[in-house]
C-alpha cells in the first residue's frame, strides 16, 4: 500500500473514532501531498515524494512548538508534539547520533576531507545516504565536529 492510500485509510479511521486532533494531522499531510500532485499534473505522489512532504511537516512542526515554548505558550507547543507523534508513525526509523557519527566518519574518509573547508564536500554525500533517515541539522552538526578534529 502506497503511502498516501496508507495516510487516507488512516483519515477514515480517525473519523470514525471521533479523533479530531488525529484527523486534522493526517489531514494536514494529506492536503499538502494533493498540492504537490497537482504541480506536476499526476493523480499520484511517489513515496519519496510523500516521505519528503512528511519529513518537512514534521520539521515545521518542531519549529513552531519550540517558538511556542520560548513564549510561553504550552498549549500550542502540546499540540505541535501531538501532530509530530502522528506524523513520525510514517517516517522512518532515525538512527542514532553514533550511527550518523559513523557514516559521517565513513564519508569524510571516501572523499578524503582534511578540514572545516572540505564540508561541502562532505555534506553532499552524508545528506544522499542518510537521507530520511537523520535530522539534518544533527548531520551538520556532526560533519562540523568531525572535520574539525
Amino acid at each position: 500500500m502506497s503511502l498516501a492510500n496508507q495516510i487516507n485509510a488512516d483519515i477514515k479511521q480517525a473519523m470514525l473514532a471521533k479523533d479530531k486532533d488525529k484527523l486534522a494531522a493526517l489531514r494536514a499531510v494529506k492536503s499538502e501531498i494533493l498540492l504537490e500532485a497537482t504541480k506536476g499534473g499526476e493523480t499520484e505522489v511517489s513515496d519519496d515524494t510523500a516521505l519528503k512532504i512528511i519529513q518537512k511537516l514534521v520539521k515545521q512542526r518542531k519549529d513552531s512548538s519550540s517558538i511556542y515554548v520560548e513564549q510561553g505558550r504550552e498549549d500550542l507547543a502540546k499540540d505541535e508534539l501531538f501532530q509530530i507523534e502522528v506524523l513520525s508513525v510514517y517516517l522512518p526509523a532515525q538512527m542514532s547520533e553514533d550511527e550518523v557519527r559513523k557514516a559521517v566518519q565513513e564519508v569524510i574518509v571516501q572523499v578524503g576531507a582534511a578540514g572545516p573547508q572540505d564540508m561541502g564536500k562532505v555534506m553532499g554525500p552524508v545528506m544522499g545516504k542518510l537521507n530520511g533517515k537523520a535530522d539534518g541539522k544533527l548531520i551538520s552538526t556532526l560533519v562540523k565536529e568531525e572535520l574539525n578534529k
